[in-house]
């Protein structure tokens, strides 16, 4: 299935992440935690397939994806950029394996966070956000993805660190073994784990040899 859309507007986030609201179809359905893949529909750009997570509330009339671009390369991501409200996109099925099994602890690298927006919005909208927490790992301060509205979800708890700005008060630890047994009170409960490949990899394991139930354990398959 293959759908023609357009961006309505964007909005920044960061210096190198926007929100892109984009046209509804009607009966398109998702779940929180879900992706899709997009393409732009522009010469040339039409089969260049690339997933995208939809962190929108699943009830909005509209649909959002939160994007980071990569400006190193000319990519999607970097096309992207310069596209605006008018401008198409290829929309497809949804599809992922990150769904929300009940209260845990989500860990997040860099652009990895989106998976757990549109979860982390839903459970906030209907007054069950109680008993999570989220641990993101960025570069520097001013790369952490929608910092303000986190910390503003009464009861989510949030623990920052970051792995390239000294000049931060915050945490500046890479999130591996040690850091999870240093900041990581009970492995009984539910895990989420987005980021690069290698990262998820060794934090699967590490939570692992730390006593967490492998069926606890929830990442993109």
């Amino acid at each position: 299935m293959s759908i023609k859309v357009r961006i309505l507007d964007t909005a920044p986030v960061t210096h190198n992440v926007r929100h892109y609201r984009v046209e509804r179809p009607k009966n398109y359905r998702f779940s929180p935690g879900q992706a899709t893949e997009l393409s732009l529909d522009k010469e040339g750009w039409r089969d260049e397939k690339r997933p995208f997570t939809f962190t929108g509330l699943v009830d909005d009339e509209t649909l959002e994806f939160t994007i980071k671009s990569y400006f190193d390369h000319a990519g999607v991501t970097n096309a992207l950029w310069s596209c605006g409200a008018g401008d198409g996109l290829i929309l497809r099925e949804p599809w992922g394996t990150i769904q929300y099994r009940g209260p845990g602890t989500f860990i997040a690298g860099g652009a990895g966070v989106t998976p757990f927006i549109a979860i982390l919005r839903h459970l906030n909208a209907t007054g069950k956000i109680a008993g999570n927490r989220l641990i993101a790992s960025h570069r520097t301060e001013k790369d952490i993805i929608l910092r303000d509205e986190f910390e503003a979800m009464d009861g989510l708890e949030t623990l920052w660190t970051l792995t390239g700005d000294s000049r931060s008060a915050l945490l500046q630890e890479r999130i591996d073994a040690d850091f999870l047994q240093r900041h990581v009170r009970d492995f009984s409960g539910n895990f989420y784990l987005c980021g690069p490949d290698a990262m998820v990899k060794d934090l699967r394991a590490a939570l692992e040899a730390l006593g967490a139930d492998v069926d606890s354990l929830t990442w993109e398959k």
